[in-house]
Parts: structure tokens; sequence; C-alpha cells
């Protein structure tokens, strides 16, 4: 068995979902598809979510953007001949209204997982049904009903050997399944996500459940790249990574996996496929238990969207392991990740992905013992296997707030 896994991008189109048909039908082995939701549907979904929990007047007028989106992918995929689609996709329509015509519960998380989860619900009842269409044995399978997570809302935690069984007995015997990426479910049949940008991870923990041979990450690039093609020229692709170079790629912010696809797989040895979508017929790179030395050239990554954070006790005591431990308890309680951290005597600064709600509701709590100076809108370059040169160009005379260099790695938080 191997597990295929389809992002947004690649189905953003009909003329996406008829190309991923055409590299699923030309699959000599058992496999299961995940699909994230079509082209940018998270994103608007999440203003669903915000209009709705807020009781903002535009909660209808956002729905009705996500349903046409939607509506005008079916038109095209199967014209007059959409009543294999239509029933069941008009029920999700029926179910996320109603959904929206309730009072919201006290729970901004618990809201967010059982709107956004739509979003891949509708991408993969289209897929399937499309599919079936064109003559492929391709059954839809709920993933909330085969991966349980606990009620950690918005990140849900795996109970792997209840999901190893309730996979294995709906996926094992089938020859080809279409199930969704990024949402699942609980024991109480509520509804969880993994994290943002999660299908790659439901990939691999479905690999890992099914003990499948592989996991190919189909993408609109032609496989792991040192660099991301849309800002750099000259980039080139790296044929071959080990599970532990992947880790450090992921952890320093590239997009290219989940920061969490990498242990499912590397704990049984299943390796990961990188391949384009767009080039099918081309190897893409491998992420797998490789322990031979790899020359690597500079592979350099830009996170924006970061805000730069320095607090110092305003009863100037040191910055020493307890105080350490409250500050990153009051981080995780809003689920605000670190980037990068560095530390002094009296001052603590960290690097983290900027979430204006959460963000000015952390601030005001760690204000109380803090004096709290940021930055936003700073971005942080990551250079492994650096280079002079490659400092140099990437960094420049750019403002820098923040450098941390290893063996291997170089860091900068860079002002705008």
């Amino acid at each position: 068995m191997k597990i295929y896994k389809f992002g947004g991008a690649s189905v953003k189109s009909a003329d996406g979902v008829r190309n991923l048909e055409k590299i699923v039908g030309n699959a000599n082995d058992k496999v299961v598809v995940v699909v994230s939701a079509m082209g940018k549907m998270t994103n608007a979904l999440e203003c669903v979510v915000n209009s709705f929990f807020n009781k903002k007047s535009d909660t209808a007028q956002n729905i009705e953007k996500v349903i046409t989106y939607h509506e005008e992918i079916i038109k095209e995929l199967f014209g007059e001949n959409r009543v294999s689609v239509d029933l069941m996709i008009e029920e999700l329509f029926s179910n996320l209204r109603e959904i929206t015509n309730q009072k919201p519960s006290l729970s901004y998380d618990y809201e967010y997982d059982r709107i956004v989860s739509f979003g891949e619900l509708m991408s993969t009842t289209i897929v399937a049904a499309y599919l079936q269409s064109r003559g492929l044995e391709a059954e839809w399978i709920d993933i909330r009903r085969c991966i349980i997570t606990d009620q950690n809302y918005r990140e849900g935690n795996v109970d792997m050997e209840l999901s190893r069984r309730l996979s294995s007995e709906v996926m094992m015997e089938k020859k080809l399944c279409i199930t969704q990426g990024f949402i699942a479910g609980t024991a109480t049949n509520q509804t969880t996500t993994l994290g943002r940008e999660g299908s790659d991870y439901t990939a691999a923990i479905l690999a890992n459940l099914l003990d499948a041979e592989s996991v190919t990450i189909w993408k609109d690039v032609p496989g792991v790249m040192n660099a991301d093609p849309k800002k750099y020229k000259d980039v080139q692709i790296i044929p071959v990574l080990s599970y532990k170079e992947a880790i450090e790629l992921s952890y320093c912010g590239a997009s290219v996996i989940h920061p969490k696809t990498v242990k499912p797989l590397q704990n049984k040895k299943i390796p990961l496929y990188v391949r384009s979508f767009i080039e099918p017929e081309k190897p893409g790179s491998a992420i797998c238990n490789y322990t031979q030395p790899i020359d690597l050239p500079p592979i350099y990554i830009n996170k924006g969207n970061q805000v730069l954070l320095s607090l110092t006790p305003r009863d100037f005591s040191f910055i020493a392991e307890e105080r350490l431990s409250k500050i990153f308890g009051v981080l995780a309680s809003y689920r605000l990740k670190s980037s990068l951290v560095q530390t002094s005597a009296i001052s603590f600064s960290l690097c983290v992905d900027y979430n204006e709600v959460n963000f000015q509701k952390m601030i005001d709590e760690l204000r109380d013992e803090y004096e709290v100076l940021y930055n936003t809108d700073v971005e942080l370059i990551t250079i492994r296997h650096y280079t002079k040169e490659i400092v140099d160009k990437l960094v420049g005379e750019k403002k820098v707030y923040v450098e941390q260099r290893n063996r291997l790695t170089a860091r900068f938080i860079i002002g705008n």
C-alpha cells in the first residue's frame, strides 16, 4: 500500500482534479489518497469562523463564496451529469449553513475545527465522485472515524493504537481510498484538526498505522529545493535527504513538509517522496533513512509574518529556568510557537509566528511581570550549510536584530 497526498494547490481547479485522476489511475498498488481543501479554501473558511464567532453580519456572504467556488469546479468536472455528487455536496453545504445559523459556543477552537473541516470534506467528496465517474473503484472515507484524537482542538493529539485498529478495519482491504488531510475526530464524534497545514502529517500517520510502503507528497515544485523557487532564481533540487535533515528544515520553516511529518515515518523507516504533480514522470526527492554523508548545498528558508519579542523582568531578577518555564507556558496557552530564542542575564528574546488576537492577549499577560518590547513584521532567515558568500548575499546590509550560528546553521531576524 502507498499513501499519496495532494495539497490545495494540486486540486484548486477542475484541471487539477483531472490531473490527480491521471496520477492515481496510473498507480499499480493499493493507494490511500489524502486530499487537502481546494485552493485557498482553508483561508476562506477561517473568514467564516471569525465572522460567525464574532457574530458579524457577513457570515452568510462568506459561506456563499465557499459554496460558489466548489459549485464552479463541480460544473466544469461533471457538466449535466452531476447527480452522483449533488446529493453529497448539498448535504455538506446545508450542514455548514445550519452550524452558522446557531449561536456559537464559548470555544473559538471548537468552532474553528468543526467549520474549517468542511474544506477537506468538500474537496474529497468532489474528488471521489469524479474518480468514480471515470471508472475507478474509489471509496470516500471519513478520516474522523479512523484517526482519533483527544479534545485538544486545533492541534489534536492522536491516539495511535485506537487509530491503528480503526484505520486497518476501514482501509486495509480497499483498493483506492479517498480521505481528508488535516482533520480528525474524537471518541465522542467531535471534529478536531491536527494543526495548520497538517495534511502531510495525516499522510504520515496513515503510513505508520497501515505499514505503508511509502508516502508521496505531490506538489507544484519538482522536489525538495534548496530555496523557494518563487523567491529566488537558480535554485536546485536536492535528490536525497535524511530524516534528520528534513526535521531540521521543517522546524526552521521550510514549507515543503509539515514539521510533524517525519517522526511517524522515521519510526518505521518509511520513505517520503516529494514529487511534482505538473511533471509526475520525474523522480523528485526522497527523504529516507539515509546514513551516509551527503554533500548538500546551502539551503535557505525565509519565514515571514514573525514578531521579535524581548522581555526584561521588572524587578531585574535573572532569567532563570523557572522564569523560562513560565514564559513558555504562557506561549503554549495562546498556541504561539517560538521560531528562535535567545537569552542573557536579565533579558529574554524570542521570535514567534504572528497571530494578532492571541499575540496581544499574551503581551497583556506578560506585562504584569516584564517590560515588553516587540517588533512586528520581521523576517526569519535560516541558512543550513551556510557559507560566508551566501550569508553576504542574503543578509548583506539589511538590519539584523538577532543573529545565531552553529556548525551547520545560521539564523537572522531581519527588520523590514
